[in-house]
């Protein structure tokens, strides 16, 4: 609690669905920002289970997102897209065609199959409506429940050995840009293990891991600013574990802007202050990574046991 959360962006809204117990170990986040938000994404992982993040380059025609969906299941759970996209339209939030609108929702799942003990427990459509509910019903600024909720639900750490989980984090810009917040939520399912001094990364073990985050901030930026933020973003994961981005990682960045504050450059070089927002979110990037191992707790299921990542010894 002491590094923030995402929903410290004013208008961000969090929710969550997850089932456990009876061969289940998984879930849903939903980051729903408010209408007109600007996004985009940047995948770095070698095997990534990723819905509409080519609708989010900056060339494409339409630069708003009207929610990110974070998902267990792999590939079969980015079905719970379907559920917020149902959500979505129902609240007449998406782009406007003749008819009605098409609701721009990527998604961008981990794998935690079978975790629970059933293969086939993983999220679907109901489940993600019921994260798009929970994050509609939230109130401005709410806490961000951590840890194993969520899509954090069947993470996994250290490619397979230790339970991973949900965090988040904020900070906020100094000087003429102090209204300026940078926000993250992150899904731990790492191949990787925090990196510190003397820290062994795991060997392959299951080699089916992911970590996915969202940015967010109450900055106006373009849609390719929000690219190369969601870029810059992932050296925040790179030092929070060791290794990332490997052949059998899905590791995303959705950056989110929902354009509130103006950022104010310094006269002398007009990128400052952009470069401080994207080192901003680095580091937003990395707390939140680390919030995730810290607020995971250790589970066991008929498919086995996770405990909690070792607190590093002083």
């Amino acid at each position: 609690m002491t590094n923030g959360s995402i929903t410290d962006v004013p208008g961000i809204r969090v929710g969550q669905a997850q089932r456990r117990g009876d061969g289940w170990l998984t879930g849903v986040t939903v980051v729903l920002p408010p209408p007109g938000t600007i996004g985009s994404v940047d995948v770095r992982g070698g095997g990534p289970g990723t819905h509409e993040t080519d609708a989010l380059d900056p060339t494409t025609l339409v630069p708003t997102v009207d929610a990110v969906v974070l998902t267990g299941g792999s590939a079969y759970g980015l079905a719970a897209a379907g559920g917020v996209q149902r959500w979505c339209e129902e609240n007449g939030r998406g782009f406007p065609v003749p008819g009605g609108v098409v609701p721009i929702v990527p998604a961008a799942a981990i794998f935690d199959l079978g975790r629970g003990g059933d293969f086939g427990a993983r999220p679907d459509a109901a489940m993600g409506y019921e994260a798009a509910l929970d994050a509609a019903g939230s109130a401005d600024g709410a806490a961000v429940d951590r840890g194993n909720s969520g899509a954090g639900t069947g993470a996994a750490l250290g490619a397979g050995r230790y339970k991973g989980g949900l965090g988040t984090a904020s900070l906020r810009l100094a000087g003429e840009n102090s209204t300026v917040v940078v926000g993250a939520l992150a899904v731990v399912n790492a191949a990787g293990v925090p990196w510190h001094p003397g820290a062994v990364p795991p060997s392959n073990g299951q080699g089916l891991n992911t970590t996915l985050v969202v940015v967010a901030t109450n900055a106006a930026l373009t849609t390719a600013e929000a690219r190369r933020t969601a870029t810059a973003a992932h050296a925040g994961m790179a030092r929070a574990l060791n290794p990332v981005h490997t052949l059998a990682d899905g590791d995303t960045i959705f950056t989110l802007a929902t354009g509130a504050a103006a950022l104010v450059p310094p006269p002398q070089l007009p990128a400052a202050a952009l470069i401080e927002l994207q080192s901003a979110a680095a580091e937003a990037v990395r707390l939140a990574v680390l919030d995730g191992v810290a607020a995971a707790e250790a589970v066991t299921t008929p498919a086995g046991s996770w405990p909690a990542y070792p607190a590093k010894s002083a």
